[in-house]
């Protein structure tokens, strides 16, 4: 069992940055990769970018590719998301996620993710 927990996110205006943070809990929690998913008001949840077990492989969406960075440090069992030039059209409840399986080779989809966080909102002003 993992549990995931996010935080960092809040109001921010046009072309500003947050970093977000995602703390897993559980003995396999650092064999997981971990993807960050947005799901904005009326919309389906979407892929944002993720992360393989060992920090090796990335993956990003095309409408945060450039702007977006993940990373993981698996000493304290984070993943962040730091998010630079975020536009309104950013703006979401952001999840996290962790797939068992540990490896990324393209978009996580969100039907495969084993555990998930109860997500954290980030509201950009224009």
């Amino acid at each position: 069992q993992v549990q995931l927990v996010e935080s960092g996110g809040g109001l921010v205006q046009a072309g500003g940055s947050l970093r977000l943070s995602c703390v897993a809990s559980g003995r396999t929690a650092s064999s997981h990769a971990v993807g960050w998913f947005r799901q904005a008001p009326g919309k389906e949840r979407q892929f944002v970018a993720a992360i393989s077990r060992s920090g090796s492989s990335t993956y990003y969406a095309d409408s945060v590719r450039g702007r977006f960075t993940i990373s993981r440090d698996n000493a304290k069992n984070t993943v962040y998301l730091q998010m630079n030039s975020l536009k309104p059209e950013d703006t979401a409840v952001y999840y996290c996620a962790a797939d068992g399986r540990g490896t990324v080779l393209g978009p996580l989809l969100a039907e495969d993710m084993d555990y998930w966080g109860k997500g954290t909102l980030v509201t950009v002003s224009s």
